[in-house]
């Protein structure tokens, strides 16, 4: 493009999913002077400190990394200040910005997000989709301001959600797409090209963090609800279910709509499972020691009888 204008940005991010954007930008010319990034954290059996997925990135590529636990210390503002940025680029990130920060770049901070603003709003956004039956999500380029993900957005990109679809297939194409309609939304944006528009004040959702214990499966929900529920907890945390003290990961089932019986228990010897309405049958699971194994495989080292209470 012969009008491009390389701009200088700090990037904001820590997860896999944040890496694809940093790419797309380094990759379109523009310069990455520092990026912020979550604090190196205990991982593995020796608890060693490892970096984050784009704090790794950084130091791969050379780039000048800070780890803040906060941006709210005068002198974390003021070095950011000092960068003299263009626009700072926040994807996945997990700190909030004081308005200083936001303030600071000459374009303020730019954020790519995961869904299809007001919907799902905050830091979940893939997986609650998903686990609430969506057919539709997508990202959005939103200009950055004190709320949680309310400010104005610039692009939206859609896609469907497929009937199968995990939050992992799911997570990998959104962070395809996001770097992908970021570099024009950008460039758009810097030329004063772009009109940004206010998100709905209808159909406001909120994607709350997830939590560990949430993959226990209850089995007093609607079938329905287990399967997606499933599909998006794959792959962390996970959903699982207890029999004999052991913890049995479930990785997908198929529903049995017309099956009935008392939720939690097994109604024949296939592993099927009745749920509060209808039932599932788990087609991938795996025991503690095991791998992940199709439901005939595993049902021959493990058989579970009908008529078992599951989870009592």
């Amino acid at each position: 493009m012969s009008d491009f204008k390389p701009l200088r940005l700090a990037f904001m991010g820590s997860p896999e999913f944040s890496v694809t954007t940093l790419s797309a930008l380094i990759d379109a010319g523009h310069e990455i002077v520092c990026v912020y990034a979550q604090p190196p954290k205990p991982a593995g059996r020796g608890q060693k400190e490892r970096p984050c997925p784009v704090h790794a990135e950084a130091n791969r590529l050379g780039i000048p990394a800070r780890t803040p636990k906060s941006l709210r210390a005068d002198d974390v503002k003021a070095e950011f200040a000092e960068l003299n940025l263009d626009a700072a680029i926040v994807v996945a990130y997990g700190l909030i910005l004081p308005q200083e920060i936001l303030d600071a770049p000459k374009l303020g901070c730019l954020n790519v997000h995961a869904s299809l603003l007001p919907r799902w709003r905050g830091a979940a956004p893939i997986q609650r989709a998903i686990m609430a039956g969506d057919t539709e999500t997508g990202v959005g380029i939103m200009q950055m301001d004190e709320g949680l993900d309310t400010g104005d957005v610039l692009a939206e990109a859609k896609t469907s959600i497929a009937a199968d679809e995990t939050a992992s297939t799911l997570h990998d194409r959104l962070s395809e797409m996001g770097a992908s309609l970021l570099v024009p939304t950008l460039s758009a944006y810097a030329a004063g090209d772009l009109v940004a528009t206010a998100q709905s004040a209808d159909g406001i959702t909120y994607a709350s963090k997830l939590e560990r214990g949430e993959g226990l499966i209850d089995f007093q929900a609607l079938a329905g609800e287990i399967e997606c529920k499933v599909r998006a907890l794959n792959p962390w945390p996970g959903t699982w279910f207890e029999h004999e003290n052991a913890r049995i990961k479930v990785g997908a089932v198929e529903l049995l709509n017309d099956a009935t019986g008392e939720p939690g228990t097994l109604i024949d010897n296939e592993l099927s499972i009745a749920c509060g309405l209808g039932a599932v049958r788990p087609v991938r699971l795996q025991r503690p020691g095991k791998g992940m194994m199709d439901a005939d495989a595993f049902l021959r080292g493990y058989p579970i009888k009908r008529g078992t209470k599951l989870n009592s």
